[in-house]
């Protein structure tokens, strides 16, 4: 089959087909990578792809998770763990849960490193199922989200089909957690990261978020980066932009008439304001976090800070936490952090679809990420797409991201103090807040449109089939 790509559309031969990519995700959608595929999915099926979309789907009514309606327009093709969190194992049910990079006893997708050889054959079992019925065999290209017993899978019964890797960054914080001394209950833990660098050795091409990754990549799997295609996470520049919102009617809505907050052992809604908690955002900025309450996110520290700042603010500034996914936090619950600290003006909104954060962004001035290491900062481009500056902390993704000075400020890791004093600039000198914010809305617009990236990510299948572009 001969194919070429120009201008956004794929010439084909005579008698060639349109590609067919099958795109696999173990992970039922609630993350980033979820919103990535589904992005690229949608550019590609544009340039004129057929994409089939494989992944884990969890369908609990109110709670985000069923793949169908996340990729709704989409070919997709879920494995359906519903069934699997009402056994004594989730990952040893008919259709297994998958395990996760994260440590969080209790949780029913438990780490990689503790899943057994016994349950491994099983979810690869699982998937190579999943990827059959997906015409996985028959694809030209396969594309395939993390290191999972999905690429097993992939190996076993498409071997000759090549394979895309996609590293989103999770994957590789466990396997440095095993370079520098597993936990004790990573019982299989080197069985995992010995299995993680076959898969990405026998990828034709990784696709990485940034710069950054590609030394810690080849550092883990003594890969060539040569074979490392930069792709970072985009924004849809048409649904990310400035646009008027009612900002008072918006939070009312969100934080005391459908309230979604939840308290460590309620259920959304469990935490809710009533309308004269809202005075405070009547004069002055509002500060905005998005994204789950995992350690990494230093969420508590972002608590600590601003109950620190906020009594040198020379306006009212209230700060909205949207997100933790419902049931899931790692260390202090920010509720419990606000009681602990006596930080007032803090509000916790729960968890709100993609769909919903251009309307939040623009009823917010500030977009914050205290992450010490995240992969990339999806939520940091979207917000500055939106004419949002930054606060967030110099290190991985947000490094690549934030111009420090110019579209945001950027903050060593772990520095309560320095996020302070950030957080302070931010809220009194009005000039430079919306100086930057001015900035980040034209530098994000011409780096991180899915538009380019879709195409850019076209070329990578191109290079990989072995054939030349039209100029």
């Amino acid at each position: 089959m001969l194919v070429h790509y120009h201008s956004n559309k794929w010439y084909l031969e005579e008698n060639a087909m349109p590609p067919h990519i099958v795109m696999g995700l173990m992970f039922f959608p609630r993350g980033g990578s979820a919103h990535v595929t589904r992005s690229l999915a949608r550019e590609l099926v544009k340039i004129g792809c057929k994409v089939t979309i494989v992944c884990g789907s969890l369908r609990i009514p109110g709670r985000p998770g069923d793949a169908y309606e996340f990729f709704d327009g989409l070919d997709v093709r879920p494995v359906d763990y519903t069934a699997s969190l009402d056994t004594a194992d989730p990952l040893r049910a008919e259709i297994p849960m998958h395990p996760s990079y994260e440590d969080r006893p209790g949780a029913p997708d438990r780490v990689f490193a503790s899943v057994d050889d016994a349950t491994y054959e099983h979810l690869v079992a699982t998937w190579m199922r999943a990827l059959s019925d997906a015409g996985a065999a028959q694809a030209d290209i396969l594309h395939l989200n993390h290191l999972t017993p999905l690429n097993e899978a992939a190996a076993r019964i498409a071997p000759h089909v090549p394979v895309v890797g996609h590293i989103h960054g999770t994957e590789l914080l466990m396997l440095e957690a095993i370079a520098q001394g597993a936990l004790p209950n990573w019982t299989y833990a080197e069985a995992w990261a010995e299995r993680m660098r076959h898969w990405a050795s026998a990828c034709q091409r990784l696709v990485v978020l940034s710069k950054t990754q590609i030394g810690r990549i080849t550092n883990l799997f003594s890969i060539n980066p040569e074979r490392c295609v930069i792709i970072p996470n985009g924004f849809d520049p048409i649904t990310f932009d400035r646009h008027d919102v009612d900002r008072i009617a918006l939070w009312r809505q969100l934080l005391v008439e459908h309230p979604l907050g939840w308290l460590p052992d309620g259920e959304p809604g469990t935490v809710a304001y009533t309308s004269e908690s809202l005075l405070p955002f009547a004069d002055g900025p509002v500060l905005l976090y998005v994204g789950r309450f995992t350690s990494v996110k230093r969420i508590n520290l972002l608590i600590s800070a601003y109950a620190q700042a906020r009594k040198s603010f020379n306006k009212p500034a209230p700060l909205v936490l949207v997100g933790g996914f419902p049931g899931e936090w790692e260390d202090e619950h920010p509720i419990e952090t606000i009681a602990r600290t006596g930080a007032q003006d803090i509000f916790l909104a729960g968890w709100h679809g993609h769909d919903e954060l251009p309307d939040i962004f623009a009823a917010s001035d500030l977009i914050i990420l205290p992450s010490v290491r995240e992969q990339f900062g999806q939520v940091l481009v979207e917000g500055m797409a939106c004419g949002l500056p930054a606060i967030a902390v110099n290190a991985f993704g947000p490094s690549e991201i934030v111009d420090n000075g110019q579209t945001g400020w950027l903050v060593p890791p772990d520095d309560e103090q320095a996020l302070v004093a950030a957080l302070i600039e931010a809220v009194n000198n009005d000039d430079q807040r919306l100086q930057r914010g001015a900035a980040a809305y034209t530098t994000i617009r011409g780096r991180y449109s899915w538009p380019a990236l879709g195409e850019k990510l076209a070329r990578t299948y191109e290079a990989v089939l072995g054939r030349s572009f039209v100029p």
